[in-house]
């Protein structure tokens, strides 16, 4: 089935509306996020081979900020003989009803949950996915989610973090949003459309430094984390509860 292209941002608008995780996004939002964020096939299909190597019997794969499921599913590829569930959160009905549209898809159970992921139980888990999530939360919340998840995951699971990211050095954060720009531009995104969805997502999307990462997740109790894949200022961070 062919994916309906972004145009939301292609016509002037004279008031630009905050992001929001809506219908009209929805409806785009496999063709907004590939063309939007270098790397996010492989960020996705990664998330799957993580999840193969360690998901464990018996606990929960969290896939926390879910949107249309594509962690979920690249993560249900690798645990059919697993006995794990995954539970795709997010606080998005629209995004919720074209995944559940999928589920008959999935190879292992999926609980759906609409809620906040700030405001649900993580337990038992083996396997927790913030793939481009935290940086729609309000920052001063980060701490606590991370110290949550970290209290509801098993000894030996793993946290993968996906975020765009800002740069302190103010000639690396020129370049790489020049060059996220050049990326969207290459995609078939006009200046218009670039320049209209980033006011849309101005203080909806709050980037912050790789190191602010890694240092709020040791300071969630994690012991080892790193960085596996970076494109521009896009990066993702895996964490590894000892």
């Amino acid at each position: 089935m062919s994916t309906p292209r972004d145009t939301i941002y292609s016509t002037p608008r004279t008031a630009i509306d905050r992001f929001a995780f809506d219908d009209t996004v929805a409806s785009v939002f496999p063709d907004m996020i590939q063309r939007s964020v270098p790397g996010y096939s492989t960020i996705v299909a990664m998330t799957g081979v993580l999840a193969d190597r360690y998901a464990k019997p018996g606990t929960r794969c969290y896939d926390l900020g879910c949107s249309l499921g594509a962690s979920s599913f690249a993560m249900a590829q690798y645990l059919n003989d697993r006995d794990c569930r995954i539970v795709a959160v997010d606080n998005s009905q629209a995004m919720l009803t074209r995944l559940s549209e999928r589920l008959p898809d999935s190879t292992v159970p999926v609980d759906m949950v609409c809620a906040d992921i700030r405001n649900i139980d993580i337990r038992s888990a083996s396997v927790v996915v913030l793939n481009f999530t935290l940086q729609f939360l309000e920052p001063e919340t980060r701490n606590a989610l991370l110290r949550e998840i970290y209290n509801g995951m098993v000894k030996g699971g793993i946290l993968i973090l996906s975020e765009k990211i800002r740069f302190a050095d103010p000639h690396l954060q020129e370049l790489n949003t020049d060059l996220h720009h050049a990326f969207k531009k290459s995609n078939g995104y006009s200046d218009l459309e670039i320049a209209q969805k980033r006011s849309a997502l101005e203080n909806v999307l709050q980037p912050e430094t790789l190191d602010t990462h890694e240092q709020r997740l040791r300071s969630a109790g994690f012991s080892s984390v790193d960085v596996w894949f970076q494109c521009f200022n896009f990066a993702s961070l895996v964490a590894i509860k000892a």
